[in-house]
Protein backbone atom coordinates (compact mmCIF):
# COMPACT_ATOMS: atom_id res chain seq x y z
CA UNK A 1 0.00 0.00 0.00
CA UNK A 2 1.45 3.34 -1.05
CA UNK A 3 1.56 6.22 1.43
CA UNK A 4 -1.05 8.98 1.15
CA UNK A 5 1.42 11.38 -0.43
CA UNK A 6 2.67 8.73 -2.90
CA UNK A 7 -0.94 8.10 -3.97
CA UNK A 8 -1.51 11.85 -4.36
CA UNK A 9 1.63 12.21 -6.52
CA UNK A 10 0.32 9.57 -8.94
CA UNK A 11 -3.12 11.16 -9.20
CA UNK A 12 -4.33 13.51 -11.92
CA UNK A 13 -6.52 16.53 -11.25
CA UNK A 14 -9.04 18.20 -13.52
CA UNK A 15 -8.71 21.98 -13.84
CA UNK A 16 -11.54 23.78 -12.03
CA UNK A 17 -12.87 25.23 -15.30
CA UNK A 18 -13.40 21.65 -16.49
CA UNK A 19 -14.65 20.26 -13.18
CA UNK A 20 -17.54 22.73 -12.81
CA UNK A 21 -18.91 21.88 -16.27
CA UNK A 22 -20.50 18.76 -14.83
CA UNK A 23 -22.44 20.82 -12.29
CA UNK A 24 -24.77 23.81 -12.41
CA UNK A 25 -22.02 26.33 -11.65
CA UNK A 26 -21.20 29.14 -14.07
CA UNK A 27 -17.58 30.10 -14.69
CA UNK A 28 -18.29 33.70 -13.66
CA UNK A 29 -19.59 32.41 -10.30
CA UNK A 30 -16.12 31.06 -9.46
CA UNK A 31 -13.04 32.80 -8.16
CA UNK A 32 -9.96 30.76 -9.06
CA UNK A 33 -7.15 30.01 -6.62
CA UNK A 34 -4.79 28.51 -9.17
CA UNK A 35 -5.88 25.70 -11.51
CA UNK A 36 -7.23 23.29 -8.94
CA UNK A 37 -8.94 25.32 -6.21
CA UNK A 38 -11.75 27.85 -6.42
CA UNK A 39 -14.40 29.68 -4.46
CA UNK A 40 -18.05 29.63 -5.46
CA UNK A 41 -19.86 32.94 -4.96
CA UNK A 42 -22.67 32.70 -2.40
CA UNK A 43 -24.97 34.58 -4.79
CA UNK A 44 -25.35 31.35 -6.78
CA UNK A 45 -28.08 30.44 -4.28
CA UNK A 46 -30.26 33.26 -5.60
CA UNK A 47 -30.01 31.88 -9.15
CA UNK A 48 -30.72 28.33 -8.00
CA UNK A 49 -33.35 29.16 -5.36
CA UNK A 50 -36.20 27.43 -7.24
CA UNK A 51 -34.21 24.28 -7.92
CA UNK A 52 -35.12 21.32 -5.65
CA UNK A 53 -32.59 20.15 -3.08
CA UNK A 54 -30.82 16.83 -3.25
CA UNK A 55 -30.79 14.35 -0.39
CA UNK A 56 -28.50 15.04 2.55
CA UNK A 57 -26.40 12.28 4.12
CA UNK A 58 -24.47 12.93 7.35
CA UNK A 59 -21.37 10.91 8.25
CA UNK A 60 -20.65 10.59 11.97
CA UNK A 61 -18.76 8.01 14.04
CA UNK A 62 -18.35 6.12 17.27
CA UNK A 63 -16.25 7.73 20.02
CA UNK A 64 -12.79 8.42 18.53
CA UNK A 65 -9.82 6.28 19.53
CA UNK A 66 -6.06 6.44 18.89
CA UNK A 67 -6.61 3.63 16.38
CA UNK A 68 -8.59 5.97 14.13
CA UNK A 69 -12.01 5.44 12.56
CA UNK A 70 -11.72 7.06 9.12
CA UNK A 71 -14.73 9.38 9.10
CA UNK A 72 -13.35 11.77 6.47
CA UNK A 73 -12.03 8.85 4.43
CA UNK A 74 -15.47 7.25 4.46
CA UNK A 75 -17.15 10.55 3.54
CA UNK A 76 -14.86 11.08 0.54
CA UNK A 77 -15.03 7.42 -0.48
CA UNK A 78 -18.83 7.45 -0.31
CA UNK A 79 -18.96 10.47 -2.64
CA UNK A 80 -16.79 8.60 -5.16
CA UNK A 81 -18.74 5.36 -4.73
CA UNK A 82 -22.15 6.97 -5.28
CA UNK A 83 -20.80 8.60 -8.44
CA UNK A 84 -19.35 5.25 -9.51
CA UNK A 85 -22.80 3.63 -9.48
CA UNK A 86 -24.30 6.47 -11.51
CA UNK A 87 -25.56 8.92 -8.85
CA UNK A 88 -24.71 12.62 -8.98
CA UNK A 89 -23.10 13.26 -5.62
CA UNK A 90 -20.85 15.94 -4.12
CA UNK A 91 -19.30 16.19 -0.67
CA UNK A 92 -19.11 18.95 1.95
CA UNK A 93 -16.30 18.91 4.51
CA UNK A 94 -14.69 21.27 7.01
CA UNK A 95 -11.34 22.99 6.46
CA UNK A 96 -8.32 21.60 8.34
CA UNK A 97 -6.86 23.66 11.16
CA UNK A 98 -3.08 24.00 11.26
CA UNK A 99 -3.18 23.07 14.96
CA UNK A 100 -3.87 19.36 14.40
CA UNK A 101 -1.82 19.32 11.16
CA UNK A 102 1.33 20.10 13.14
CA UNK A 103 0.08 18.40 16.30
CA UNK A 104 -1.26 14.87 16.66
CA UNK A 105 -3.87 14.26 14.00
CA UNK A 106 -2.08 15.41 10.87
CA UNK A 107 -4.14 16.46 7.87
CA UNK A 108 -7.85 16.18 7.24
CA UNK A 109 -8.00 15.23 3.58
CA UNK A 110 -8.97 11.58 3.98
CA UNK A 111 -6.54 8.75 3.33
CA UNK A 112 -5.44 6.02 0.97
CA UNK A 113 -7.47 6.05 -2.24
CA UNK A 114 -10.21 8.22 -0.70
CA UNK A 115 -8.57 11.63 -0.50
CA UNK A 116 -9.27 15.23 -1.40
CA UNK A 117 -6.93 16.93 -3.86
CA UNK A 118 -4.77 19.07 -3.74
CA UNK A 119 -3.99 17.51 -0.37
CA UNK A 120 -0.97 19.58 0.70
CA UNK A 121 -2.55 22.92 -0.19
CA UNK A 122 -5.76 21.92 1.59
CA UNK A 123 -3.87 21.18 4.80
CA UNK A 124 -1.50 24.15 4.61
CA UNK A 125 -3.24 27.55 4.49
CA UNK A 126 -5.68 26.51 1.70
CA UNK A 127 -7.46 29.67 0.46
CA UNK A 128 -6.68 31.66 3.61
CA UNK A 129 -10.12 31.48 5.24
CA UNK A 130 -8.84 30.59 8.71
CA UNK A 131 -6.19 33.31 8.50
CA UNK A 132 -8.91 35.84 7.65
CA UNK A 133 -10.92 34.70 10.67
CA UNK A 134 -7.84 34.89 12.90
CA UNK A 135 -7.08 38.44 11.76
CA UNK A 136 -10.69 39.58 12.17
CA UNK A 137 -10.84 38.05 15.65
CA UNK A 138 -7.63 39.75 16.73
CA UNK A 139 -8.67 43.10 15.26
CA UNK A 140 -11.51 43.08 17.80
CA UNK A 141 -9.01 42.51 20.62
CA UNK A 142 -6.67 45.22 19.32
CA UNK A 143 -9.52 47.74 19.08
CA UNK A 144 -10.73 46.95 22.61
CA UNK A 145 -7.28 47.50 24.15
CA UNK A 146 -6.68 50.60 22.04
CA UNK A 147 -10.04 52.04 23.07
CA UNK A 148 -9.11 51.68 26.72
CA UNK A 149 -5.66 53.19 26.01
CA UNK A 150 -7.20 56.18 24.22
CA UNK A 151 -9.40 57.22 27.14
CA UNK A 152 -12.07 54.50 27.34
CA UNK A 153 -15.11 56.55 26.30
CA UNK A 154 -17.27 53.39 26.48
CA UNK A 155 -16.14 52.77 30.09
CA UNK A 156 -15.10 49.18 29.32
CA UNK A 157 -14.21 47.28 32.48
CA UNK A 158 -10.79 45.66 31.77
CA UNK A 159 -11.72 42.84 34.15
CA UNK A 160 -14.92 42.12 32.21
CA UNK A 161 -13.57 41.69 28.67
CA UNK A 162 -15.16 38.51 27.31
CA UNK A 163 -13.46 38.49 23.90
CA UNK A 164 -10.33 36.35 23.56
CA UNK A 165 -7.47 36.47 21.08
CA UNK A 166 -6.79 33.47 18.83
CA UNK A 167 -4.22 31.76 16.62
CA UNK A 168 -4.39 28.69 14.40
CA UNK A 169 -1.85 26.54 16.24
CA UNK A 170 -1.81 24.37 19.36
CA UNK A 171 -0.01 26.41 22.03
CA UNK A 172 -0.89 25.73 25.68
CA UNK A 173 1.35 28.62 26.83
CA UNK A 174 -1.25 31.04 25.48
CA UNK A 175 -4.12 29.72 27.60
CA UNK A 176 -3.39 32.54 30.04
CA UNK A 177 -1.35 35.65 29.22
CA UNK A 178 -0.94 39.20 30.50
CA UNK A 179 -1.20 42.08 28.04
CA UNK A 180 -0.69 45.84 28.28
CA UNK A 181 2.81 45.76 29.75
CA UNK A 182 4.80 47.82 27.22
CA UNK A 183 4.13 51.28 28.67
CA UNK A 184 2.78 52.99 31.80
CA UNK A 185 -0.15 54.41 29.80
CA UNK A 186 -1.54 50.94 29.11
CA UNK A 187 -3.90 49.03 31.36
CA UNK A 188 -2.38 45.63 32.19
CA UNK A 189 -4.91 42.81 32.20
CA UNK A 190 -5.13 39.04 31.97
CA UNK A 191 -6.13 37.62 28.59
CA UNK A 192 -6.13 34.23 26.86
CA UNK A 193 -6.09 32.69 23.40
CA UNK A 194 -8.47 30.28 21.73
CA UNK A 195 -7.42 28.21 18.75
CA UNK A 196 -8.80 30.03 15.69
CA UNK A 197 -11.42 27.39 14.93
CA UNK A 198 -12.94 28.08 18.37
CA UNK A 199 -13.32 31.78 17.57
CA UNK A 200 -16.93 32.94 17.53
CA UNK A 201 -16.20 34.52 14.15
CA UNK A 202 -15.66 31.00 12.75
CA UNK A 203 -19.06 29.95 14.10
CA UNK A 204 -20.74 33.08 12.72
CA UNK A 205 -19.15 32.62 9.29
CA UNK A 206 -20.41 29.04 9.10
CA UNK A 207 -23.95 29.98 10.15
CA UNK A 208 -24.35 33.20 8.12
CA UNK A 209 -26.49 32.97 4.99
CA UNK A 210 -25.20 36.20 3.40
CA UNK A 211 -23.27 39.38 4.20
CA UNK A 212 -26.31 41.06 5.75
CA UNK A 213 -26.73 38.10 8.10
CA UNK A 214 -23.03 38.18 8.99
CA UNK A 215 -23.21 41.94 9.59
CA UNK A 216 -26.13 41.50 12.01
CA UNK A 217 -24.33 38.72 13.85
CA UNK A 218 -21.14 40.77 14.19
CA UNK A 219 -23.07 43.85 15.32
CA UNK A 220 -24.72 42.03 18.22
CA UNK A 221 -21.62 40.10 19.34
CA UNK A 222 -20.87 40.64 23.04
CA UNK A 223 -17.21 41.52 23.70
CA UNK A 224 -17.17 43.13 27.16
CA UNK A 225 -19.12 44.78 29.98
CA UNK A 226 -18.90 48.34 31.32
CA UNK A 227 -18.12 49.24 34.92
CA UNK A 228 -21.86 49.26 35.61
CA UNK A 229 -22.31 45.86 33.94
CA UNK A 230 -23.80 47.06 30.64
CA UNK A 231 -22.93 44.95 27.55
CA UNK A 232 -20.50 46.22 24.91
CA UNK A 233 -20.85 44.80 21.39
CA UNK A 234 -18.81 44.94 18.20
CA UNK A 235 -21.29 47.53 16.91
CA UNK A 236 -20.37 49.74 19.87
CA UNK A 237 -16.71 49.48 18.84
CA UNK A 238 -17.61 50.69 15.35
CA UNK A 239 -15.58 48.11 13.44
CA UNK A 240 -18.21 45.85 11.83
CA UNK A 241 -17.37 47.26 8.39
CA UNK A 242 -13.67 46.50 8.78
CA UNK A 243 -14.43 42.96 9.90
CA UNK A 244 -16.66 42.39 6.87
CA UNK A 245 -13.88 43.60 4.56
CA UNK A 246 -11.51 41.07 6.14
CA UNK A 247 -14.07 38.26 5.83
CA UNK A 248 -15.54 39.04 2.39
CA UNK A 249 -13.66 36.28 0.53
CA UNK A 250 -13.82 33.79 3.40
CA UNK A 251 -17.63 33.88 3.17
CA UNK A 252 -17.58 32.09 -0.20
CA UNK A 253 -17.33 28.26 -0.09
CA UNK A 254 -14.25 26.52 -1.52
CA UNK A 255 -14.35 23.67 -4.04
CA UNK A 256 -11.70 21.05 -4.71
CA UNK A 257 -11.94 17.45 -5.95
CA UNK A 258 -11.50 13.85 -4.91
CA UNK A 259 -8.86 11.53 -6.35
CA UNK A 260 -11.57 10.33 -8.73
CA UNK A 261 -12.31 13.92 -9.82
CA UNK A 262 -15.64 14.39 -8.08
CA UNK A 263 -16.48 17.74 -6.50
CA UNK A 264 -15.90 18.46 -2.82
CA UNK A 265 -16.89 21.63 -0.95
CA UNK A 266 -14.46 22.36 1.89
CA UNK A 267 -15.49 25.39 3.92
CA UNK A 268 -15.48 26.40 7.58
CA UNK A 269 -13.74 24.51 10.33
CA UNK A 270 -15.18 24.70 13.85
CA UNK A 271 -14.13 21.79 16.08
CA UNK A 272 -16.99 19.73 17.48
CA UNK A 273 -15.39 19.26 20.90
CA UNK A 274 -15.16 23.01 21.56
CA UNK A 275 -17.52 24.51 18.94
CA UNK A 276 -20.37 23.26 16.74
CA UNK A 277 -18.32 21.05 14.43
CA UNK A 278 -20.01 21.56 11.04
CA UNK A 279 -18.99 23.03 7.70
CA UNK A 280 -20.72 26.20 6.50
CA UNK A 281 -24.43 26.40 5.79
CA UNK A 282 -23.70 28.05 2.43
CA UNK A 283 -21.44 25.20 1.29
CA UNK A 284 -24.09 22.62 2.19
CA UNK A 285 -26.91 24.64 0.61
CA UNK A 286 -25.05 25.13 -2.68
CA UNK A 287 -24.09 21.45 -2.77
CA UNK A 288 -27.74 20.45 -2.32
CA UNK A 289 -28.71 22.60 -5.32
CA UNK A 290 -26.18 21.11 -7.75
CA UNK A 291 -26.32 17.41 -6.84
CA UNK A 292 -28.87 14.67 -6.19
CA UNK A 293 -26.96 13.49 -3.12
CA UNK A 294 -24.72 15.41 -0.72
CA UNK A 295 -22.46 13.67 1.78
CA UNK A 296 -21.27 15.82 4.68
CA UNK A 297 -19.70 15.13 8.06
CA UNK A 298 -19.76 16.48 11.59
CA UNK A 299 -16.75 16.32 13.88
CA UNK A 300 -15.91 13.42 16.19
CA UNK A 301 -18.64 11.07 17.46
CA UNK A 302 -22.43 11.17 17.41
CA UNK A 303 -22.48 12.65 20.94
CA UNK A 304 -20.61 15.77 19.80
CA UNK A 305 -20.77 16.34 16.05
CA UNK A 306 -24.05 14.72 15.08
CA UNK A 307 -25.88 16.22 18.06
CA UNK A 308 -24.78 19.74 17.11
CA UNK A 309 -25.45 19.11 13.43
CA UNK A 310 -29.04 18.12 14.22
CA UNK A 311 -29.78 20.53 17.08
CA UNK A 312 -28.01 23.58 15.66
CA UNK A 313 -27.11 23.48 11.97
CA UNK A 314 -30.23 21.69 10.74
CA UNK A 315 -32.54 24.03 12.65
CA UNK A 316 -30.61 27.13 11.66
CA UNK A 317 -30.56 26.17 7.96
CA UNK A 318 -33.83 24.18 7.73
CA UNK A 319 -31.99 21.01 6.70
CA UNK A 320 -33.44 17.51 6.85
CA UNK A 321 -30.90 14.68 6.63
CA UNK A 322 -32.16 11.50 4.99
CA UNK A 323 -29.56 9.28 6.65
CA UNK A 324 -26.75 9.25 9.22
CA UNK A 325 -23.82 6.94 8.50
CA UNK A 326 -21.96 5.91 11.67
CA UNK A 327 -18.35 4.98 10.95
CA UNK A 328 -16.60 2.37 13.08
CA UNK A 329 -13.69 -0.01 12.80
CA UNK A 330 -13.22 -3.41 14.39
CA UNK A 331 -9.94 -2.15 15.83
CA UNK A 332 -11.61 0.86 17.46
CA UNK A 333 -14.43 -1.28 18.84
CA UNK A 334 -11.88 -3.63 20.41
CA UNK A 335 -10.16 -0.60 21.95
CA UNK A 336 -13.49 0.38 23.53
CA UNK A 337 -13.67 -3.20 24.72
CA UNK A 338 -10.47 -2.73 26.71
CA UNK A 339 -7.74 -3.96 24.35
CA UNK A 340 -4.36 -2.23 24.52
CA UNK A 341 -3.46 -0.17 21.46
CA UNK A 342 -0.53 -2.47 20.63
CA UNK A 343 -2.77 -5.57 20.59
CA UNK A 344 -5.53 -4.31 18.29
CA UNK A 345 -4.33 -6.35 15.31
CA UNK A 346 -4.77 -9.57 17.30
CA UNK A 347 -8.16 -11.30 17.07
CA UNK A 348 -10.29 -10.70 20.16
CA UNK A 349 -13.98 -11.45 19.70
CA UNK A 350 -14.89 -10.90 23.35
CA UNK A 351 -13.37 -7.41 23.39
CA UNK A 352 -15.23 -6.65 20.17
CA UNK A 353 -18.53 -7.63 21.78
CA UNK A 354 -17.76 -5.45 24.79
CA UNK A 355 -16.78 -2.50 22.57
CA UNK A 356 -20.06 -2.70 20.68
CA UNK A 357 -21.68 -1.04 23.70
CA UNK A 358 -20.18 2.25 22.53
CA UNK A 359 -21.72 1.86 19.08
CA UNK A 360 -25.05 0.86 20.62
CA UNK A 361 -25.19 4.09 22.64
CA UNK A 362 -24.62 6.24 19.58
CA UNK A 363 -27.31 4.34 17.66
CA UNK A 364 -29.73 4.92 20.56
CA UNK A 365 -28.97 8.66 20.37
CA UNK A 366 -29.73 8.73 16.64
CA UNK A 367 -32.97 6.84 17.28
CA UNK A 368 -33.90 9.58 19.76
CA UNK A 369 -33.59 12.05 16.88
CA UNK A 370 -35.69 9.72 14.73
CA UNK A 371 -33.31 9.59 11.75
CA UNK A 372 -32.45 6.63 9.55
CA UNK A 373 -28.98 5.24 10.31
CA UNK A 374 -26.44 2.90 8.75
CA UNK A 375 -23.22 1.57 10.26
CA UNK A 376 -20.18 1.67 7.95
CA UNK A 377 -17.33 -0.58 9.01
CA UNK A 378 -14.04 0.79 7.73
CA UNK A 379 -12.28 -2.49 7.02
CA UNK A 380 -8.63 -3.14 7.86
CA UNK A 381 -6.34 -5.93 6.73
CA UNK A 382 -6.00 -7.20 10.32
CA UNK A 383 -9.78 -7.79 10.69
CA UNK A 384 -10.41 -11.53 10.94
CA UNK A 385 -13.39 -13.40 9.50
CA UNK A 386 -14.48 -14.38 13.02
CA UNK A 387 -14.59 -10.71 14.03
CA UNK A 388 -16.46 -9.70 10.88
CA UNK A 389 -18.98 -12.52 11.37
CA UNK A 390 -19.47 -11.49 15.02
CA UNK A 391 -20.17 -7.93 13.94
CA UNK A 392 -22.58 -8.93 11.20
CA UNK A 393 -24.47 -11.31 13.49
CA UNK A 394 -24.76 -8.55 16.13
CA UNK A 395 -26.18 -6.17 13.51
CA UNK A 396 -28.71 -8.76 12.34
CA UNK A 397 -29.84 -9.54 15.88
CA UNK A 398 -30.28 -5.84 16.71
CA UNK A 399 -31.88 -4.78 13.42
CA UNK A 400 -28.98 -2.49 12.53
CA UNK A 401 -28.24 -1.77 8.86
CA UNK A 402 -24.52 -2.33 8.31
CA UNK A 403 -22.03 -2.38 5.45
CA UNK A 404 -18.32 -3.01 5.03
CA UNK A 405 -16.23 -0.29 3.38
CA UNK A 406 -12.85 -0.66 1.71
CA UNK A 407 -12.54 2.78 0.15
CA UNK A 408 -9.18 3.41 1.83
CA UNK A 409 -7.52 0.53 -0.02
CA UNK A 410 -9.64 0.37 -3.19
CA UNK A 411 -11.24 3.77 -3.70
CA UNK A 412 -14.79 3.79 -5.08
CA UNK A 413 -14.51 0.12 -6.10
CA UNK A 414 -14.26 -0.68 -2.39
CA UNK A 415 -17.35 1.36 -1.56
CA UNK A 416 -19.95 0.07 -4.00
CA UNK A 417 -21.56 -2.13 -1.33
CA UNK A 418 -21.67 0.85 1.04
CA UNK A 419 -23.15 3.13 -1.63
CA UNK A 420 -25.92 0.63 -2.41
CA UNK A 421 -26.63 0.18 1.31
CA UNK A 422 -26.91 3.95 1.68
CA UNK A 423 -29.47 4.17 -1.14
CA UNK A 424 -31.44 1.30 0.38
CA UNK A 425 -31.49 2.89 3.85
CA UNK A 426 -32.33 6.51 2.97
CA UNK A 427 -35.55 7.71 4.53
CA UNK A 428 -37.11 11.16 4.16
CA UNK A 429 -38.77 12.01 7.44
CA UNK A 430 -38.67 14.91 9.91
CA UNK A 431 -36.33 14.50 12.86
CA UNK A 432 -36.93 15.44 16.49
CA UNK A 433 -34.30 17.72 18.13
CA UNK A 434 -33.13 16.79 21.63
CA UNK A 435 -34.50 20.03 23.07
CA UNK A 436 -37.02 22.72 22.21
CA UNK A 437 -35.86 26.29 21.70
CA UNK A 438 -38.29 27.58 24.34
CA UNK A 439 -36.88 25.21 27.00
CA UNK A 440 -34.98 26.84 29.84
CA UNK A 441 -31.18 26.88 29.61
CA UNK A 442 -30.98 24.22 32.31
CA UNK A 443 -33.53 21.97 30.60
CA UNK A 444 -31.64 22.18 27.30
CA UNK A 445 -28.39 21.17 28.97
CA UNK A 446 -30.07 18.38 30.92
CA UNK A 447 -31.67 16.91 27.81
CA UNK A 448 -28.34 16.81 25.94
CA UNK A 449 -26.40 15.15 28.76
CA UNK A 450 -29.11 12.57 29.42
CA UNK A 451 -30.25 11.78 25.87
CA UNK A 452 -26.94 12.09 24.00
CA UNK A 453 -24.42 11.08 26.69
CA UNK A 454 -26.57 8.85 28.89
CA UNK A 455 -25.45 10.74 31.99
CA UNK A 456 -27.39 10.82 35.24
CA UNK A 457 -27.36 14.62 35.29
CA UNK A 458 -25.23 17.75 35.58
CA UNK A 459 -22.95 19.15 38.27
CA UNK A 460 -22.46 22.92 37.98
CA UNK A 461 -19.45 24.69 39.42
CA UNK A 462 -20.46 27.80 41.36
CA UNK A 463 -19.33 30.40 38.81
CA UNK A 464 -20.92 28.53 35.89
CA UNK A 465 -24.21 28.11 37.76
CA UNK A 466 -24.30 31.80 38.68
CA UNK A 467 -23.78 32.87 35.06
CA UNK A 468 -26.45 30.45 33.79
CA UNK A 469 -28.86 31.81 36.38
CA UNK A 470 -28.10 35.30 35.05
CA UNK A 471 -28.79 34.44 31.40
CA UNK A 472 -31.71 32.06 31.97
CA UNK A 473 -34.12 34.70 30.69
CA UNK A 474 -36.35 35.28 27.67
CA UNK A 475 -33.57 37.33 26.06
CA UNK A 476 -31.53 34.16 25.56
CA UNK A 477 -34.34 31.63 25.12
CA UNK A 478 -33.65 31.14 21.41
CA UNK A 479 -29.97 30.32 22.03
CA UNK A 480 -28.41 26.95 21.24
CA UNK A 481 -26.35 24.92 23.67
CA UNK A 482 -22.78 24.09 22.61
CA UNK A 483 -21.27 21.51 24.92
CA UNK A 484 -17.46 21.76 24.93
CA UNK A 485 -16.49 18.23 25.92
CA UNK A 486 -13.70 15.75 25.34
CA UNK A 487 -14.09 13.78 22.11
CA UNK A 488 -12.38 10.73 23.59
CA UNK A 489 -15.27 9.64 25.80
CA UNK A 490 -19.04 9.92 25.87
CA UNK A 491 -18.49 11.23 29.41
CA UNK A 492 -16.43 14.35 30.24
CA UNK A 493 -13.50 12.17 31.36
CA UNK A 494 -11.27 11.27 28.36
CA UNK A 495 -10.00 8.14 30.10
CA UNK A 496 -13.44 6.49 30.32
CA UNK A 497 -13.88 4.45 27.14
CA UNK A 498 -16.71 2.20 25.97
CA UNK A 499 -20.15 3.07 27.29
CA UNK A 500 -19.86 5.00 30.56
CA UNK A 501 -22.57 4.42 33.16
CA UNK A 502 -23.69 6.16 36.37
CA UNK A 503 -21.82 9.40 35.72
CA UNK A 504 -22.47 13.13 35.79
CA UNK A 505 -21.29 15.90 33.46
CA UNK A 506 -19.43 18.69 35.27
CA UNK A 507 -19.78 22.19 33.81
CA UNK A 508 -16.91 24.42 34.94
CA UNK A 509 -17.38 27.53 32.79
CA UNK A 510 -20.03 29.15 30.58
CA UNK A 511 -19.42 31.55 27.71
CA UNK A 512 -22.06 33.58 25.90
CA UNK A 513 -21.70 33.94 22.12
CA UNK A 514 -24.37 36.42 21.08
CA UNK A 515 -23.42 36.58 17.41
CA UNK A 516 -23.94 32.86 16.85
CA UNK A 517 -26.56 32.59 19.60
CA UNK A 518 -24.54 29.97 21.48
CA UNK A 519 -24.38 29.25 25.19
CA UNK A 520 -21.06 27.42 25.39
CA UNK A 521 -20.66 25.07 28.35
CA UNK A 522 -17.10 23.95 29.08
CA UNK A 523 -17.10 20.55 30.75
CA UNK A 524 -14.51 18.46 32.54
CA UNK A 525 -10.97 19.59 31.73
CA UNK A 526 -11.66 20.71 28.15
CA UNK A 527 -9.55 23.60 26.82
CA UNK A 528 -10.32 25.89 23.87
CA UNK A 529 -6.59 26.16 23.15
CA UNK A 530 -5.09 22.67 22.66
CA UNK A 531 -1.48 21.83 23.49
CA UNK A 532 1.13 19.82 21.60
CA UNK A 533 2.18 16.31 22.55
CA UNK A 534 5.75 15.23 23.28
CA UNK A 535 6.52 14.42 19.64
CA UNK A 536 4.24 16.57 17.45
CA UNK A 537 4.03 15.95 13.72
CA UNK A 538 5.80 19.29 13.24
CA UNK A 539 9.01 17.34 13.94
CA UNK A 540 8.41 15.06 10.91
CA UNK A 541 7.12 17.41 8.20
CA UNK A 542 9.71 18.66 5.71
CA UNK A 543 10.32 19.56 2.08
CA UNK A 544 13.13 18.64 -0.31
CA UNK A 545 14.96 20.82 -2.84
CA UNK A 546 12.37 19.93 -5.48
CA UNK A 547 9.63 21.56 -3.34
CA UNK A 548 8.10 18.16 -2.57
CA UNK A 549 6.47 17.92 0.86
CA UNK A 550 6.80 14.77 2.95
CA UNK A 551 5.79 13.72 6.45
CA UNK A 552 2.37 15.38 6.04
CA UNK A 553 -0.23 12.75 6.94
Amino acid sequence: MLSDIEIIKKSKMNPMVELIKGYDILEEECQSYGKYMAKVNCNILKRLQNKPDGKLILVSAITPTPAGEGKSTTTIGLVDSLNRIGKKCVGALREPSLGPVFGVKGGAAGGGYAQVNPMAELNLHFTGDIHAITTANNLVSAIIDNHIFQGNALRINPEQIMWKRCMDLNDRSLRQVQVGLSSKKETPRMDSFNISVASEIMAMLCLSKDLADLRNRLDRTLVAYTYDNQPITIKDLGITGSLLVLLKDAMHPNIVQTLENNMMFVHGGPFANIAHGCNSINATKIALKIADYVVTEAGFGVDLGAEKFMDIKCREADLHPSLVVVVATIRALKYHGGVDLKQLKTENVEALKKGLENLEKHIETLDTFGVARLVAINRFESDTQNEIDTLMNWAKEHGVAISLSEVFAKGSAGGEELAKAVLATLKDQPFTPLYEMNDSVFDKIEKIVKKSYGANGVIYEEKAKAYLDQINTEAYQDYYIVMAKTQNSISDNPKVIGRPKDFFIRIKEVRLATGSKFIICLTGDIMTMPGLNKEPLALKIDMNDQWEIFGLM
